[in-house]
């Protein structure tokens, strides 16, 4: 069932547009993150949730009911910001009372929805504690656990975890979309973070330039993306161009390569960097110019003539010096992409 309708939305300043019309529908319980560069206008749509921002055009319907013209104390919302936004004055018992308070809930049930975030959240021994006595993970679930107890149709977040160091972030990753199962909330996520967008979402909404370009699972999008955006965004690939002969095509340097679709012409696939290898060869066609060890995999890049190859393969006691001249081999077809792109795609 259908909990949020995003229809035909822009966002109009003096001299420019923020977001052209752009749509989506969230299913009930799904959990969807935004996903884009800086500046693609994912943080401005999500004030447009919020009721921070009016929109210049279009509709929100939540739960069946218009919200686009309310203020954001009458939209069934919670958000967790980035920085935490706590009450430094406030202990967390008092933080997770504060909206509850605001709301009129009635004492017994407002000590029963704190109990429950409290404890979903690993707060406990934590309520008379002051934010600045928290570290930065307790902070963000206590963030966390305020929106919860407020029990909203629609959670948001904005991009929550990007304070956070690499090994805690990874660690709130996991906690929160477990947490996001076991409540059965409908979230948002916005991030530019493409690890987080791949490891949480059973969406993702790929936007560039006030655009949304794509959406599907995370595995749609990293396997058969529709857009060179998309394919060049998430994760790393290599984009090709090349002279399709129906389900075959010529490279650039005269090799030929599988298609996963029939096409005629030119045409540009994408090319996974662990969907090809690499081998010593004196008489093959490329050349390493440079390693990155990287643990589990080596990434190479290998120079074709004009065209720079990145292909990752698993780490291994020998590495391939730079000046190495290899053979290139492909696993499995490359896939084709759909050329008809946006304006103010790359």
């Amino acid at each position: 069932m259908t909990a949020l309708e995003i229809r035909d939305i822009t966002k109009d300043y003096a001299t420019s547009r923020a977001l052209h019309p752009v749509s989506i529908d969230v299913e009930r319980g799904e959990f969807v993150t935004i996903l884009g560069p800086s500046g693609c206008g994912k943080s401005t749509l999500l004030r447009i949730l919020m009721g921070i921002s009016r929109p210049s055009a279009g509709e929100i319907h939540l739960a069946g009911q218009r919200i686009d013209a309310l203020p954001p104390e009458a939209r069934d919302i919670a958000m967790v910001f980035q920085s935490y936004a706590l009450f430094p004055h406030m202990s967390v018992g008092k933080n997770l009372a504060f909206g509850l308070r605001m709301k009129r809930v009635a004492k017994p049930e407002r000590a029963q929805r704190i109990e429950h975030a409290i404890d979903i959240c690993n707060l406990t021994g934590l309520t008379e504690r002051m934010p600045r006595q928290l570290s930065g993970g307790q902070q963000q679930r206590v963030a966390l656990a305020r929106a919860i107890v407020m029990q909203p149709s629609l959670l948001l977040f904005d991009e929550p975890l990007s304070n956070l160091d690499a090994k805690l972030r990874d660690t709130l990753r996991h906690e929160l979309v477990e947490l996001h199962r076991r409540i059965g909330a409908t979230s948002i996520y916005v991030t530019h973070d493409q690890s987080e967008a791949m490891a949480m979402s059973d969406r993702i909404v790929v936007m560039n330039a006030g655009r949304v370009v794509e959406t599907g699972t995370p595995q749609q999008l990293y396997r058969a993306p529709k857009k060179a955006f998309t394919a060049s965004f998430l994760g790393q690939t290599n984009l090709l161009s090349v002279t399709a002969e129906g389900v075959r095509a010529r490279l650039p340097w005269g090799e030929t390569i599988a298609l996963d679709a029939t096409a005629t012409g030119p045409a540009r696939v994408s090319v996974r960097p662990e969907a090809m290898s690499v081998s010593p060869n004196n008489l093959g066609s490329g050349v390493v110019t440079s390693v990155s060890f990287m643990g589990a995999n080596v990434l190479y890049k290998v120079a074709v003539g004009d065209v720079t190859l990145k292909v990752a393969q698993a780490g291994g006691d020998a590495l391939l010096a730079p000046g190495t001249h290899v053979a290139i081999g492909f696993q499995g077809a490359a896939h084709l992409l759909d050329e008809r792109e946006f304006a103010g795609a790359a």
